[in-house]
């Protein structure tokens, strides 16, 4: 048995650690440095490793972050999780506002939230200690992320009961996010290494959830808000029960639990106005990522008695901030040249701030888009991130047009390899084959997630290995010398914006070695798509891996029995007959084949065996189209196909079904102008169960 001193103060330790993480995060008044709380949590962590009979899932020193874990399981809502309707203007808000008004027949009072641009989150209490997270997933049910969620310290794994009464079963919902700073940081140790950067937080805060090492969420910084509620035993203000949202949000703060600050109650559709147009300036000082304001009925039982609709409540509302827009100079224009040899012109401006990130680049996207807004370099252009991401140039400021402003002309010789320049429509092409730009760029996607995936090799990295000769065709990331890798130097940038040149080092030497060993076994289909072969996309390589047990087999088949294929007709078959009976082709798979890697389909399928009949899938094309919550696009991609889809990149008229998740944009605009049936995942992930 322990010593009573030693279990004293393991109960001492865990109680003033827990009050402190509450002083930062709730309160905002810490008592104590960072310094001395890692004293007392290594004092801790060294007292229960003496007694590990008193070993507890909720002691501070579970956010060090746990072994690793299998894979997530799926947990049910007891209480659905449902996503809020958007608006866009405060015309729409004024109306709901009134449709609400006249629906309970009397004036109300709401409260306004900030919307946190995170990943919404399940933490059921039991008895006041952290018992399960879960995601939202389809709205019913989510992974279990309780491993990695215990890692992050703005979540509290046990209820403070000094100010407020701890249910016992209490399920608050809020959001995880990634500060800024975090965000920055992140993107700054990953260009270093020489990995892609994270688009926007909110995806590298989903990304890092879903990762299967705590330690790797502990180590991103991410946070919690809380502004909701599941299932719960009762909650209570002094002694009576919780009626209001404004009051549950005062409960949570008392339990320890973080809230935003933000929050205000609006007895008027006018004072609601005035809080949004007020929050509209101040979000841009914050250190997350805001996108809007949530408007919530105040009452439960007001909440009641307007009720649902089959996805979302009608007591709320996001009113959605306009994408910001900053006005920056263009300072020049630069042609690059992609993987199948087209010329795509890049905006470089004077660094401008918008949504809380540097943007110095934007993609004018053909010349005919930069004719038909008149862009010329020089000028003062209007910069906007598109869904907050993509930078783009939305107009010329016109009247600040300088006298010298150049009118763009496009290029007649390629900036790579000065071959001549073809147009086709609006696009520009390099017809050039060994165009070294071409091969770069092609040698990026060939390495790709999506492709053969091959960790470590981000795209500074690529550059280095082309640019010291290492790297001359595609077979040559197989047989790379990783003492040769680690001494070269990729170029990255610091938080102050300079270059600097840095060692790959043998960490990240070995990390490319494992990942191309890996890589090896990928099969046919993979190989075929990283490739770059035109009319050769990812649907059609699978097509021919399941018609071909391998490469010898697809090689002796004849234009016409390619053009028997799905995905494949009389004007692509000749083509890409052609391109892999190329030269070139030819002595890529040659390489491929003597570095060890695999070459044999792992999906082939004899003609004798028929898909599936009653299938909801086969043969439909289905389109995925924004983000996925709950399950992983290629493993969605690859079960559609398992039940005899087709999986296309594109809508058009052929497409029969469109799956839209959140940030879905003009495919589904496309799907819904063409009178094509749109999914969301919750159906999706409803008929892969029954299929």
């Amino acid at each position: 048995m322990p010593a009573p001193t030693d279990a004293a103060r393991i109960e001492e330790l865990r109680t003033l650690l827990h009050r402190a993480n509450r002083a930062y995060y709730v309160e905002s008044a810490p008592f104590m440095a960072d310094s001395e709380f890692d004293a007392l949590l290594a004092e801790l962590a060294a007292l229960e490793a003496r007694h590990p009979e008193l070993s507890d899932p909720n002691s501070p020193t579970q956010r060090v972050g746990g072994e690793p874990v299998d894979g997530f399981v799926q947990v049910a809502h007891r209480v659905p999780m449902m996503s809020v309707d958007n608006t866009y203007s405060i015309e729409d808000l004024r109306a709901w506002w009134e449709r609400c008004e006249r629906a309970l027949g009397r004036p109300f009072q709401a409260v306004t939230d900030p919307k946190v641009d995170g990943v919404a989150i399940s933490l059921r209490y039991e008895a006041g200690r952290l018992v399960q997270a879960a995601t939202r997933g389809d709205g019913t049910s989510g992974d279990d992320v309780t491993h990695n969620v215990r890692a992050i310290h703005a979540v509290p794994l046990v209820l403070s009961g000094e100010h407020a009464e701890v249910p016992a079963v209490l399920e608050v919902r809020g959001e995880i996010y990634m500060p800024s700073a975090s965000f920055e940081r992140i993107n700054a140790e990953r260009r270093a290494a020489g990995e892609p950067e994270f688009m926007n937080a909110r995806n590298s805060t989903a990304g890092t959830l879903k990762s299967l090492d705590p330690a790797v969420v502990r180590a991103r910084g991410l946070s919690f808000v809380a502004h909701g509620a599941g299932e719960s035993s009762g909650t209570t203000a002094a002694g009576r029960p919780v009626e209001r949202y404004s009051q549950f949000l005062a409960v949570l703060r008392a339990l320890g639990v973080p809230t935003s600050p933000r929050s205000r109650t609006c007895r008027s559709a006018d004072e609601c106005v005035a809080e949004i147009e007020s929050f509209a300036a101040a979000r841009a000082e914050l250190d997350f990522a805001v996108d809007g304001m949530v408007v919530k009925v105040d009452s439960f039982a007001d909440q009641r008695e307007l009720g649902v609709t089959a996805k979302s409540p009608r007591w709320a509302v996001a009113f959605k901030y306009p994408a910001e827009r900053r006005p920056t100079v263009l300072e020049r224009i630069d042609w690059e040249v992609g993987k199948g040899g087209t010329l795509t012109p890049r905006a470089i401006m004077a660094p401008v701030v918008i949504a809380g990130t540097k943007v110095q680049h934007a993609s004018l996207h053909n010349i005919d888009e930069i004719h038909r807004k008149d862009i010329r370099v020089g000028d003062t252009v209007v910069v906007e991130k598109a869904g907050e991401i993509i930078p783009q140039v939305v107009e010329v400021a016109a009247a600040a047009r300088p006298a010298g402003a150049v009118p763009v002309e496009p290029p007649s010789a390629c900036p790579s390899c000065g071959e001549p320049v073809t147009k086709e429509g609006p696009k520009l092409f390099c017809t050039n084959g060994a165009c070294p730009a071409q091969f770069r760029e092609r040698l990026k996607w060939f390495v790709g997630r999506d492709q053969m995936d091959i960790d470590g090799l981000g795209e500074k990295i690529v550059d280095a290995l082309v640019d010291a000769g290492l790297v001359r065709g595609f077979a040559d990331v197989f047989t790379l010398d990783p003492a040769k890798v680690a001494a070269l130097a990729s170029e990255t940038e610091t938080k102050a914006g300079t270059r600097v040149r840095r060692k790959i080092g043998d960490k990240v030497a070995a990390s490319i070695a494992a990942g191309a060993d890996a890589a090896r076994g990928r099969g046919l289909a993979r190989v075929l798509a990283a490739l770059g072969i035109r009319h050769l996309g990812a649907a059609t390589a699978k097509s021919l891996a399941r018609a071909y047990p391998d490469l010898d087999a697809l090689l002796a088949a004849s234009v016409e029995a390619l053009q028997e294929i799905r995905d494949i007709g009389e004007v692509t078959a000749p083509s890409i007959h052609a391109d892999l009976h190329s030269h070139a082709m030819q002595s890529a798979f040659r390489a491929l084949r003597g570095a060890g890697v695999s070459l044999a389909s792992t999906t082939f399928v004899a003609a004798s065996v028929a898909p599936a009949a009653d299938s909801p899938f086969a043969g439909k094309t289905v389109v995925l189209t924004g983000e996925l919550e709950t399950m992983d696009r290629r493993a969605a991609t690859e079960r559609l196909e398992s039940l005899g889809a087709k999986v296309s990149g594109s809508v058009s008229k052929k497409t029969d079904l469109v799956i839209a998740g959140p940030g879905a944009g003009s495919k589904l605009a496309k799907a819904r102008e063409l009178g094509i049936e749109v999914w969301d995942e919750a159906a999706l992930a409803a008929a892969l169960s029954r299929a």
